[in-house]
Protein backbone atom coordinates (compact mmCIF):
# COMPACT_ATOMS: atom_id res chain seq x y z
CA UNK A 1 0.00 0.00 0.00
CA UNK A 2 1.84 3.19 -1.19
CA UNK A 3 1.86 6.22 1.61
CA UNK A 4 -0.20 9.22 1.39
CA UNK A 5 1.32 12.12 1.41
CA UNK A 6 -1.10 15.81 2.24
CA UNK A 7 0.61 18.82 0.27
CA UNK A 8 -0.37 22.03 2.10
CA UNK A 9 0.43 25.30 0.30
CA UNK A 10 -1.31 28.06 -1.03
CA UNK A 11 0.87 28.76 -3.82
CA UNK A 12 -1.42 26.04 -6.86
CA UNK A 13 2.06 26.05 -8.56
CA UNK A 14 3.57 24.74 -6.03
CA UNK A 15 1.24 21.68 -4.76
CA UNK A 16 1.41 20.86 -8.71
CA UNK A 17 5.26 20.54 -8.85
CA UNK A 18 5.22 17.98 -5.64
CA UNK A 19 2.61 16.49 -7.06
CA UNK A 20 4.27 15.90 -10.20
CA UNK A 21 7.53 14.49 -8.25
CA UNK A 22 5.28 12.29 -5.67
CA UNK A 23 2.76 11.07 -7.73
CA UNK A 24 5.35 9.05 -10.69
CA UNK A 25 7.28 7.41 -7.00
CA UNK A 26 3.91 6.14 -6.27
CA UNK A 27 2.73 7.90 -3.66
CA UNK A 28 -1.00 8.80 -2.99
CA UNK A 29 -0.92 12.66 -3.04
CA UNK A 30 -3.84 15.06 -1.36
CA UNK A 31 -3.44 18.81 -1.42
CA UNK A 32 -4.64 21.91 0.41
CA UNK A 33 -4.41 25.40 -0.03
CA UNK A 34 -4.85 26.52 3.16
CA UNK A 35 -4.57 25.42 7.14
CA UNK A 36 -7.97 24.97 7.92
CA UNK A 37 -8.25 23.21 4.81
CA UNK A 38 -5.47 20.96 5.53
CA UNK A 39 -6.69 20.46 9.11
CA UNK A 40 -10.38 19.33 8.26
CA UNK A 41 -8.38 16.89 5.10
CA UNK A 42 -6.30 15.56 7.61
CA UNK A 43 -9.06 14.48 9.95
CA UNK A 44 -11.52 13.35 7.61
CA UNK A 45 -8.82 11.27 5.10
CA UNK A 46 -5.26 11.14 7.21
CA UNK A 47 -2.02 10.93 5.62
CA UNK A 48 1.32 9.60 6.22
CA UNK A 49 3.12 12.54 5.71
CA UNK A 50 2.42 16.15 5.69
CA UNK A 51 4.41 18.50 3.62
CA UNK A 52 3.53 21.76 5.20
CA UNK A 53 3.65 25.53 4.30
CA UNK A 54 5.47 27.81 7.01
CA UNK A 55 3.09 30.88 5.67
CA UNK A 56 -0.27 30.50 4.87
CA UNK A 57 -3.23 32.21 4.55
CA UNK A 58 -5.30 32.64 7.79
CA UNK A 59 -3.78 29.96 10.13
CA UNK A 60 -0.26 29.58 9.53
CA UNK A 61 1.75 26.44 8.73
CA UNK A 62 2.95 26.18 12.79
CA UNK A 63 -0.30 26.43 13.74
CA UNK A 64 -1.02 23.20 11.42
CA UNK A 65 1.93 21.60 12.64
CA UNK A 66 0.82 22.21 16.12
CA UNK A 67 -2.49 20.68 15.55
CA UNK A 68 -1.48 18.26 13.52
CA UNK A 69 1.40 16.65 16.37
CA UNK A 70 -1.21 17.33 18.98
CA UNK A 71 -3.53 14.96 17.59
CA UNK A 72 -1.06 12.25 16.23
CA UNK A 73 2.20 13.44 18.17
CA UNK A 74 4.32 10.42 16.29
CA UNK A 75 2.98 11.85 12.20
CA UNK A 76 5.77 12.91 9.89
CA UNK A 77 5.57 16.63 9.13
CA UNK A 78 8.69 18.37 6.96
CA UNK A 79 8.02 22.35 6.63
CA UNK A 80 8.73 24.22 3.36
CA UNK A 81 9.55 27.61 3.33
CA UNK A 82 10.64 30.39 0.66
CA UNK A 83 11.33 33.28 3.65
CA UNK A 84 12.67 30.78 6.00
CA UNK A 85 14.58 32.00 8.83
CA UNK A 86 17.12 30.75 11.29
CA UNK A 87 14.43 31.12 14.17
CA UNK A 88 11.46 29.90 11.88
CA UNK A 89 13.40 26.28 11.23
CA UNK A 90 14.38 26.41 15.16
CA UNK A 91 10.85 26.77 16.46
CA UNK A 92 9.30 24.43 13.35
CA UNK A 93 11.53 21.69 14.67
CA UNK A 94 10.90 22.40 18.53
CA UNK A 95 7.37 21.94 17.39
CA UNK A 96 8.18 18.46 16.32
CA UNK A 97 8.64 19.22 12.72
CA UNK A 98 11.03 15.74 10.79
CA UNK A 99 12.76 18.61 8.42
CA UNK A 100 12.66 21.80 7.04
CA UNK A 101 12.97 22.54 3.17
CA UNK A 102 13.69 26.05 1.60
CA UNK A 103 12.04 27.08 -1.81
CA UNK A 104 12.64 26.54 -4.51
CA UNK A 105 12.70 23.15 -4.46
CA UNK A 106 14.74 20.86 -6.11
CA UNK A 107 13.31 16.86 -7.13
CA UNK A 108 16.27 15.22 -5.29
CA UNK A 109 16.10 16.96 -2.05
CA UNK A 110 12.27 16.57 -1.72
CA UNK A 111 12.45 12.82 -2.52
CA UNK A 112 15.39 12.18 -0.02
CA UNK A 113 13.41 14.02 2.60
CA UNK A 114 10.33 12.42 2.06
CA UNK A 115 11.64 9.10 2.09
CA UNK A 116 13.69 9.67 5.38
CA UNK A 117 10.81 10.74 6.98
CA UNK A 118 8.39 7.89 6.09
CA UNK A 119 10.90 5.56 6.92
CA UNK A 120 12.14 6.95 10.41
CA UNK A 121 8.10 6.96 10.46
CA UNK A 122 8.16 3.46 10.02
CA UNK A 123 10.73 2.76 12.05
CA UNK A 124 8.86 4.41 15.15
CA UNK A 125 5.81 2.49 14.92
CA UNK A 126 7.99 -0.75 14.88
CA UNK A 127 9.47 0.44 17.80
CA UNK A 128 5.74 1.37 19.64
CA UNK A 129 4.84 -2.38 18.49
CA UNK A 130 7.60 -3.72 19.99
CA UNK A 131 7.15 -2.30 23.15
CA UNK A 132 3.37 -2.82 23.15
CA UNK A 133 4.36 -6.40 22.81
CA UNK A 134 6.97 -6.65 25.62
CA UNK A 135 4.70 -4.33 27.97
CA UNK A 136 1.72 -7.65 27.08
CA UNK A 137 4.52 -10.12 28.20
CA UNK A 138 4.74 -8.53 32.01
CA UNK A 139 1.24 -8.18 32.19
CA UNK A 140 -0.63 -10.08 35.51
CA UNK A 141 -3.60 -11.55 34.50
CA UNK A 142 -6.38 -12.93 36.31
CA UNK A 143 -9.78 -12.08 38.47
CA UNK A 144 -9.70 -14.89 40.40
CA UNK A 145 -10.05 -13.60 44.26
CA UNK A 146 -6.92 -15.28 45.23
CA UNK A 147 -5.32 -12.54 42.08
CA UNK A 148 -7.18 -10.05 43.42
CA UNK A 149 -5.51 -10.23 46.84
CA UNK A 150 -2.23 -10.64 44.85
CA UNK A 151 -2.97 -7.10 43.41
CA UNK A 152 -3.65 -5.37 46.39
CA UNK A 153 -0.91 -6.12 48.59
CA UNK A 154 1.32 -5.18 45.49
CA UNK A 155 -0.84 -1.86 45.81
CA UNK A 156 0.11 -1.97 49.74
CA UNK A 157 3.69 -2.70 49.35
CA UNK A 158 4.64 -1.25 46.27
CA UNK A 159 4.87 2.26 47.03
CA UNK A 160 6.67 1.49 50.50
CA UNK A 161 10.56 0.44 50.54
CA UNK A 162 9.51 -2.62 51.99
CA UNK A 163 11.46 -5.51 50.87
CA UNK A 164 9.36 -8.53 49.84
CA UNK A 165 9.90 -12.47 49.59
CA UNK A 166 7.40 -13.94 46.79
CA UNK A 167 6.60 -17.50 47.22
CA UNK A 168 4.99 -19.69 44.88
CA UNK A 169 5.32 -22.73 42.69
CA UNK A 170 7.50 -22.92 39.56
CA UNK A 171 5.73 -20.82 36.88
CA UNK A 172 3.24 -18.94 39.00
CA UNK A 173 4.15 -16.11 37.46
CA UNK A 174 6.60 -14.42 40.70
CA UNK A 175 8.79 -12.33 38.46
CA UNK A 176 5.16 -10.43 37.43
CA UNK A 177 4.90 -10.48 40.48
CA UNK A 178 8.29 -8.50 41.10
CA UNK A 179 7.81 -6.25 38.34
CA UNK A 180 4.50 -4.99 39.74
CA UNK A 181 5.76 -3.93 42.56
CA UNK A 182 8.44 -1.93 40.97
CA UNK A 183 5.94 -0.29 38.59
CA UNK A 184 4.33 0.82 41.26
CA UNK A 185 7.17 2.25 43.26
CA UNK A 186 9.03 5.31 43.04
CA UNK A 187 11.59 3.53 41.30
CA UNK A 188 9.46 3.01 38.31
CA UNK A 189 11.58 4.26 35.18
CA UNK A 190 14.83 2.84 36.84
CA UNK A 191 16.44 -0.22 36.41
CA UNK A 192 14.96 -3.32 37.29
CA UNK A 193 17.55 -6.17 37.52
CA UNK A 194 17.07 -9.97 37.78
CA UNK A 195 19.56 -12.79 39.03
CA UNK A 196 18.33 -16.16 38.91
CA UNK A 197 20.55 -17.52 41.46
CA UNK A 198 19.64 -21.43 40.12
CA UNK A 199 21.23 -20.92 36.95
CA UNK A 200 24.58 -19.19 38.41
CA UNK A 201 27.30 -21.57 39.43
CA UNK A 202 28.16 -21.43 43.27
CA UNK A 203 31.77 -20.23 42.17
CA UNK A 204 30.23 -17.36 40.14
CA UNK A 205 27.45 -16.01 42.22
CA UNK A 206 29.23 -13.69 44.23
CA UNK A 207 30.98 -11.95 41.55
CA UNK A 208 27.54 -11.74 39.65
CA UNK A 209 26.41 -10.04 42.39
CA UNK A 210 29.03 -7.68 43.62
CA UNK A 211 31.14 -7.53 40.92
CA UNK A 212 35.04 -8.36 40.56
CA UNK A 213 38.27 -6.73 39.92
CA UNK A 214 40.37 -7.83 37.42
CA UNK A 215 42.62 -10.95 38.59
CA UNK A 216 40.09 -11.45 41.66
CA UNK A 217 39.67 -15.05 39.90
CA UNK A 218 40.56 -17.67 37.03
CA UNK A 219 39.52 -15.68 33.82
CA UNK A 220 38.39 -12.25 35.66
CA UNK A 221 40.50 -10.37 33.04
CA UNK A 222 38.44 -7.10 33.09
CA UNK A 223 37.06 -5.21 36.76
CA UNK A 224 32.78 -5.86 36.34
CA UNK A 225 30.37 -4.76 37.95
CA UNK A 226 27.71 -6.48 39.93
CA UNK A 227 24.13 -6.83 39.87
CA UNK A 228 23.94 -4.89 42.94
CA UNK A 229 25.69 -2.01 40.96
CA UNK A 230 23.39 -2.48 37.95
CA UNK A 231 20.65 -1.88 40.10
CA UNK A 232 21.56 1.25 41.85
CA UNK A 233 18.94 3.27 41.81
CA UNK A 234 16.31 0.57 40.93
CA UNK A 235 15.17 -2.97 41.92
CA UNK A 236 16.84 -6.16 42.37
CA UNK A 237 14.94 -9.05 41.98
CA UNK A 238 16.97 -12.16 43.57
CA UNK A 239 14.42 -15.00 42.01
CA UNK A 240 15.26 -18.85 43.54
CA UNK A 241 17.00 -17.10 46.33
CA UNK A 242 16.80 -20.49 47.88
CA UNK A 243 19.32 -21.89 46.05
CA UNK A 244 21.98 -19.51 47.30
CA UNK A 245 24.96 -20.71 48.36
CA UNK A 246 25.75 -19.43 52.23
CA UNK A 247 28.94 -17.80 51.68
CA UNK A 248 27.20 -15.86 49.03
CA UNK A 249 23.67 -15.76 51.47
CA UNK A 250 26.46 -13.95 54.67
CA UNK A 251 27.12 -10.60 51.70
CA UNK A 252 23.89 -10.60 50.97
CA UNK A 253 23.23 -9.89 54.64
CA UNK A 254 25.57 -7.43 54.93
CA UNK A 255 24.71 -5.50 51.77
CA UNK A 256 21.00 -5.27 53.36
CA UNK A 257 22.18 -4.44 56.56
CA UNK A 258 24.85 -2.10 55.69
CA UNK A 259 23.87 -0.89 52.13
CA UNK A 260 26.97 -1.22 50.70
CA UNK A 261 28.78 -3.64 48.43
CA UNK A 262 32.64 -5.28 48.22
CA UNK A 263 33.43 -6.41 44.80
CA UNK A 264 35.58 -9.62 44.94
CA UNK A 265 39.25 -9.20 45.32
CA UNK A 266 38.10 -5.65 46.32
CA UNK A 267 39.77 -3.62 48.99
CA UNK A 268 37.47 -0.93 49.25
CA UNK A 269 33.42 -0.59 49.67
CA UNK A 270 30.68 1.44 47.43
CA UNK A 271 27.21 2.21 48.92
CA UNK A 272 24.16 1.36 47.07
CA UNK A 273 20.87 2.41 46.92
CA UNK A 274 19.25 -0.74 45.96
CA UNK A 275 15.25 -2.60 46.56
CA UNK A 276 15.85 -5.58 46.81
CA UNK A 277 12.91 -8.42 45.87
CA UNK A 278 13.53 -12.14 46.53
CA UNK A 279 11.38 -15.29 45.55
CA UNK A 280 11.61 -18.74 45.64
CA UNK A 281 9.53 -21.91 44.94
CA UNK A 282 11.06 -23.54 48.13
CA UNK A 283 10.49 -23.73 51.70
CA UNK A 284 12.65 -21.52 53.35
CA UNK A 285 11.66 -22.43 57.05
CA UNK A 286 12.60 -26.25 56.20
CA UNK A 287 15.90 -24.93 54.38
CA UNK A 288 17.02 -23.03 57.24
CA UNK A 289 15.98 -26.25 59.73
CA UNK A 290 18.43 -28.09 57.19
CA UNK A 291 21.81 -25.60 57.81
CA UNK A 292 21.17 -23.95 53.73
CA UNK A 293 19.47 -20.94 54.49
CA UNK A 294 20.36 -18.14 57.31
CA UNK A 295 17.24 -17.42 59.44
CA UNK A 296 18.70 -14.12 59.43
CA UNK A 297 18.50 -13.57 55.90
CA UNK A 298 15.53 -14.94 55.97
CA UNK A 299 13.94 -12.16 58.56
CA UNK A 300 15.29 -9.21 56.38
CA UNK A 301 13.84 -10.72 52.91
CA UNK A 302 9.99 -11.50 54.38
CA UNK A 303 8.95 -8.05 55.65
CA UNK A 304 6.12 -8.28 53.29
CA UNK A 305 5.14 -12.29 51.88
CA UNK A 306 3.24 -12.50 49.00
CA UNK A 307 1.90 -15.84 47.80
CA UNK A 308 0.78 -16.21 43.96
CA UNK A 309 -1.72 -19.65 43.67
CA UNK A 310 -0.76 -22.42 41.26
CA UNK A 311 -2.89 -22.10 38.43
CA UNK A 312 -4.72 -25.25 39.24
CA UNK A 313 -6.46 -22.83 42.35
CA UNK A 314 -7.04 -19.90 39.95
CA UNK A 315 -8.51 -22.22 37.02
CA UNK A 316 -11.39 -19.53 35.98
CA UNK A 317 -8.76 -17.24 34.64
CA UNK A 318 -7.09 -19.92 32.43
CA UNK A 319 -9.85 -18.68 29.77
CA UNK A 320 -8.56 -15.43 29.46
CA UNK A 321 -4.86 -16.37 30.35
CA UNK A 322 -5.43 -18.64 27.41
CA UNK A 323 -6.54 -16.05 24.90
CA UNK A 324 -4.12 -13.70 26.03
CA UNK A 325 -1.16 -16.07 24.83
CA UNK A 326 -3.17 -16.95 22.12
CA UNK A 327 -3.28 -13.18 20.69
CA UNK A 328 0.49 -12.17 21.79
CA UNK A 329 2.20 -15.35 19.94
CA UNK A 330 -0.37 -15.29 17.02
CA UNK A 331 1.38 -11.47 16.61
CA UNK A 332 4.33 -12.37 17.27
CA UNK A 333 4.44 -15.21 14.34
CA UNK A 334 3.20 -12.84 11.69
CA UNK A 335 -0.29 -15.47 11.49
CA UNK A 336 -4.01 -14.60 10.72
CA UNK A 337 -6.64 -13.94 13.51
CA UNK A 338 -7.24 -17.25 15.62
CA UNK A 339 -9.23 -18.37 18.46
CA UNK A 340 -10.00 -21.19 20.47
CA UNK A 341 -13.02 -22.97 20.25
CA UNK A 342 -15.22 -23.70 23.83
CA UNK A 343 -14.51 -27.60 23.97
CA UNK A 344 -10.73 -26.97 23.13
CA UNK A 345 -11.07 -24.12 26.04
CA UNK A 346 -13.20 -26.30 28.28
CA UNK A 347 -10.59 -29.00 27.99
CA UNK A 348 -7.63 -26.71 29.36
CA UNK A 349 -9.33 -25.57 32.26
CA UNK A 350 -9.79 -29.06 32.78
CA UNK A 351 -5.54 -30.23 32.97
CA UNK A 352 -3.86 -30.14 36.00
CA UNK A 353 -0.83 -28.02 34.87
CA UNK A 354 1.63 -28.86 36.82
CA UNK A 355 3.96 -26.10 35.54
CA UNK A 356 1.70 -23.67 35.91
CA UNK A 357 0.90 -20.51 33.98
CA UNK A 358 4.60 -20.94 31.99
CA UNK A 359 3.34 -24.02 30.96
CA UNK A 360 -0.37 -22.58 29.58
CA UNK A 361 2.32 -20.16 28.22
CA UNK A 362 4.17 -22.75 26.23
CA UNK A 363 1.03 -25.22 25.28
CA UNK A 364 -0.47 -22.33 23.77
CA UNK A 365 2.42 -21.06 21.60
CA UNK A 366 3.28 -24.69 20.23
CA UNK A 367 -1.20 -24.77 19.47
CA UNK A 368 -0.51 -21.62 17.76
CA UNK A 369 2.43 -23.09 15.20
CA UNK A 370 0.79 -25.66 14.80
CA UNK A 371 -2.94 -25.36 14.32
CA UNK A 372 -3.88 -25.53 10.81
CA UNK A 373 -7.04 -23.43 10.99
CA UNK A 374 -8.36 -20.09 12.31
CA UNK A 375 -9.91 -22.28 14.89
CA UNK A 376 -8.30 -23.89 17.67
CA UNK A 377 -10.00 -27.51 18.75
CA UNK A 378 -9.66 -30.49 20.24
CA UNK A 379 -8.27 -32.40 17.59
CA UNK A 380 -5.30 -29.76 17.56
CA UNK A 381 -4.70 -29.66 20.98
CA UNK A 382 -4.64 -34.34 20.31
CA UNK A 383 -2.29 -33.26 17.69
CA UNK A 384 -0.27 -31.27 19.45
CA UNK A 385 -0.10 -33.97 22.39
CA UNK A 386 -1.69 -31.34 25.01
CA UNK A 387 -4.64 -34.72 25.01
CA UNK A 388 -4.13 -38.19 24.60
CA UNK A 389 -5.19 -39.33 20.99
CA UNK A 390 -9.32 -40.26 21.25
CA UNK A 391 -10.21 -37.03 23.47
CA UNK A 392 -12.33 -35.32 20.70
CA UNK A 393 -15.33 -36.23 19.07
CA UNK A 394 -13.50 -37.46 16.04
CA UNK A 395 -10.49 -38.95 15.53
CA UNK A 396 -8.19 -37.22 13.01
CA UNK A 397 -7.22 -39.20 9.97
CA UNK A 398 -3.78 -40.86 9.74
CA UNK A 399 -2.66 -38.28 7.22
CA UNK A 400 -3.66 -35.58 9.56
CA UNK A 401 -1.62 -36.65 13.02
CA UNK A 402 1.14 -34.35 12.88
CA UNK A 403 -1.14 -31.63 11.64
CA UNK A 404 1.79 -30.02 8.89
CA UNK A 405 1.22 -25.99 8.74
CA UNK A 406 0.37 -25.21 4.89
CA UNK A 407 3.26 -23.13 3.03
CA UNK A 408 1.91 -19.91 3.83
CA UNK A 409 1.98 -20.67 7.35
CA UNK A 410 5.58 -22.13 7.22
CA UNK A 411 7.23 -18.99 5.39
CA UNK A 412 5.45 -16.51 7.67
CA UNK A 413 7.63 -18.55 10.16
CA UNK A 414 10.47 -17.85 8.25
CA UNK A 415 10.98 -20.97 6.01
CA UNK A 416 10.99 -24.74 7.06
CA UNK A 417 14.34 -24.51 9.23
CA UNK A 418 13.07 -21.50 11.27
CA UNK A 419 9.57 -23.24 11.92
CA UNK A 420 11.61 -26.52 13.04
CA UNK A 421 13.40 -24.69 15.49
CA UNK A 422 10.58 -22.42 16.80
CA UNK A 423 8.53 -26.21 17.42
CA UNK A 424 11.70 -27.49 19.02
CA UNK A 425 12.11 -24.38 21.60
CA UNK A 426 8.47 -24.63 22.30
CA UNK A 427 8.94 -28.23 23.56
CA UNK A 428 12.01 -27.50 25.50
CA UNK A 429 10.53 -24.89 27.29
CA UNK A 430 7.65 -27.02 28.04
CA UNK A 431 9.44 -29.85 29.45
CA UNK A 432 11.36 -27.34 31.04
CA UNK A 433 8.35 -25.95 32.65
CA UNK A 434 6.77 -29.68 33.72
CA UNK A 435 10.16 -30.44 35.03
CA UNK A 436 10.19 -27.80 37.62
CA UNK A 437 13.23 -26.10 35.50
CA UNK A 438 15.36 -29.21 35.93
CA UNK A 439 17.56 -29.69 32.93
CA UNK A 440 18.35 -33.70 33.81
CA UNK A 441 14.49 -34.43 34.24
CA UNK A 442 13.16 -32.77 31.16
CA UNK A 443 15.77 -34.46 28.64
CA UNK A 444 14.42 -37.77 30.15
CA UNK A 445 10.49 -36.50 29.40
CA UNK A 446 12.18 -35.29 25.59
CA UNK A 447 14.15 -38.84 25.28
CA UNK A 448 17.31 -36.75 24.54
CA UNK A 449 20.76 -37.05 25.86
CA UNK A 450 21.26 -34.01 28.56
CA UNK A 451 24.46 -32.81 27.08
CA UNK A 452 22.22 -32.52 23.61
CA UNK A 453 19.66 -30.45 25.65
CA UNK A 454 22.05 -28.00 27.15
CA UNK A 455 23.44 -27.23 23.51
CA UNK A 456 19.74 -26.65 22.64
CA UNK A 457 19.13 -24.67 25.21
CA UNK A 458 22.05 -22.09 24.49
CA UNK A 459 21.24 -22.17 20.78
CA UNK A 460 17.74 -21.14 21.42
CA UNK A 461 18.41 -18.58 24.21
CA UNK A 462 15.96 -20.31 26.71
CA UNK A 463 16.43 -19.55 30.37
CA UNK A 464 18.10 -22.70 31.66
CA UNK A 465 16.56 -24.48 34.76
CA UNK A 466 18.26 -26.33 37.16
CA UNK A 467 20.69 -29.19 37.26
CA UNK A 468 19.89 -32.74 39.09
CA UNK A 469 22.12 -32.11 42.38
CA UNK A 470 22.71 -36.33 42.11
CA UNK A 471 23.33 -36.72 38.41
CA UNK A 472 26.57 -35.66 36.87
CA UNK A 473 28.36 -35.69 33.16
Amino acid sequence: MSAKILLVDDERNIRRTLAMILRPEGFDVLEAGSGEEAIALFEKEGADLVILDVKLPGKSGIDVLREIKSAEPDRMVIMISGHATVATAVEATREGAFDFLEKPLTKERVLVAVRNALRFGRIGEEVRELRAREAGRHVMLGETPAMRAVREKIAQAGPTTARILILGESGTGKELVARAVHEESDRKGRPFVKVNCAAIPEELIESELFGAVKGAYTGSVETRDGKFLQADGGTLFLDEVGDMSLRAQAKVLRTLQEGEIEKVGGSGTRKVDVRVIAATNQDLSARIREGQFREDLFFRLNVIPIHVPPLRERREDIPLLTNHFLERYRLENNLPPMTIDDAALEALCRLPWPGNVRELCNVVERLVILCRGAQIGLADLEGAGVLPRGTGSAAPRADQELHPLDPDQVLALGGLVEARRRFEAVCIREALGRAGGNVSEAARLLGIDRTNLHKKIQAYDIQEGKEDPHEKE
